[in-house]
């Protein structure tokens, strides 16, 4: 096995782990045992790999043109994952201190290649490090199915959570009827480029290199879950809004959304949705939106026979637009798929001004930072796109 052949199967390796995450949230036990022995499998594999490239002295070969680089970590000197994210710190800083070049430097084994734009490739463990704080703090992306691909484009096919049909009962020995014809949808991704840029004071570059490196790492992290909301707002958004109009309407709605969907579904709203829902009370004067028993940090929304969990976010990442609160009801793991190609670059931009910031009278450089990802409708079955118009009973949006 070769080294490119190594991360493509650590990079397998984290699609798994996060098939795992969502079997957990499904609490489907059984699933999520039998994928971790795949994980259990793939984790000998990976370590018998390592070991073995070490011996032929191509443990760190670059993926790019093949040729063998020192190694990323010597035995016994503790474990190989961490000595490569320090490795990668390293390569990292060197990189920006010399304006992230667009040719890759002699025995430089931890760039991942050169942009297409002749951007620099963050290295693989720091992306790692990328995506661990892009998903600790809260987003959209907590919602949707996220998908970790490795090319630019292609299909996926599926079958939607209410088209199963189950088996039909056949006598011993006797012929299989015909089934009703399965109905497939084939999901089809194309990435894209997105870009943004962060203004970086000079003296940042004649500090450590660890410190570059977490500059670099939070920018583009939280540039990613921003990236992302957006995205998946916008496909939810792709689906014609339902004016809810009261608490009738979104009971109405949560019917609709059938037994196939209720069970996982919740309702995501934003801060003045939030205000919106604080205020109901039923015919005894008793509020009808409370916290979870079982978890007080969540909340649920109880109308009649049914409860309904509700999430909130705040109204920067799922903003109110033109005097509508957003209310969003369903399962948008079954409804919207983010594809993560987990690809990041950044290279220094050549202008010294973004609109009224001028970066040479402030003795700052600007880098310029982009990903690589997509986001498309998996079940529009599976979610409503509805909201309150503020007014009429319904609080003003906040700020």
């Amino acid at each position: 096995m070769t080294y490119q052949e190594l991360l493509e199967l650590k990079h397998k390796r984290a699609e798994k782990v996060a098939q795992g995450k969502e079997l957990l949230a499904k609490k489907d036990l059984e699933g999520h045992k039998a994928l971790m022995a795949e994980i259990d499998e793939m984790n000998a594999e990976i370590e018998a790999t390592e070991k073995q490239l070490e011996l032929e002295g191509k443990f760190g070969e670059d993926p790019g043109n093949g040729q063998p680089a020192s190694k990323v970590f010597a035995p016994g000197q503790g474990d190989g994952e961490d000595n490569g994210y320090a490795k990668a710190v390293k390569s990292f800083a060197a990189a920006a201190r010399s304006g992230f070049p667009k040719t890759k430097a002699a025995g430089d084994m931890m760039q991942e290649g050169v942009d297409a734009d002749g951007g620099y490739t963050v290295p693989q463990d720091i992306v790692t490090r990328i995506i661990n704080l892009r998903e600790a703090k809260e987003s959209l992306l907590d919602e949707a199915r996220v998908i970790p691909v490795t090319t630019k484009s292609g299909k996926r096919t599926i079958k939607k959570r209410g088209q199963h049909q189950g088996f039909a009962t056949v006598a011993e020995a006797a012929k299989f009827g015909k089934a009703a014809t399965p109905q497939f949808a084939v999901l089809e991704y194309n990435i894209e480029k997105r870009g943004g840029y962060l203004p970086v004071t000079n003296e940042l570059l004649e500090d450590s290199d660890n410190n570059i490196a977490a500059i670099a790492e939070e920018w583009l992290a939280d540039e990613a879950r921003v990236t992302a909301n957006k995205e998946i707002l916008a496909v939810v958004q792709s689906k014609a809004a339902q004016d809810l109009k009261d608490l009738d309407g979104v009971l109405k709605a949560w019917v609709g959304l059938g037994s196939t969907f209720r069970a996982t579904s919740k309702l995501i709203t934003n801060d003045d949705g939030l205000l919106w829902l604080g205020t109901l009370k039923d015919s005894n004067g008793r509020y009808l939106l409370t916290p979870n028993p079982a978890d007080s940090k969540e909340l649920r929304l109880c109308v009649g026979p049914h409860v309904l969990p509700v999430k909130t976010y705040d109204n920067e990442t799922v903003p109110t637009t033109e005097g509508k609160i957003p209310m969003i009801l369903g399962d948008l793991k079954e409804g919207v798929v983010y594809w993560d190609r987990r690809v990041y670059s950044v290279k220094v931009f050549d202008q010294a001004t973004i609109g009224d910031f001028n970066a040479a009278e402030q003795d700052m450089t600007i880098w310029r930072g982009s990903l690589r990802d997509d986001c498309t409708v998996r079940d529009d079955g599976a979610f409503v796109n509805g909201y309150i118009t503020a007014g009429s009973g319904v609080p003003e949006p906040q700020g």
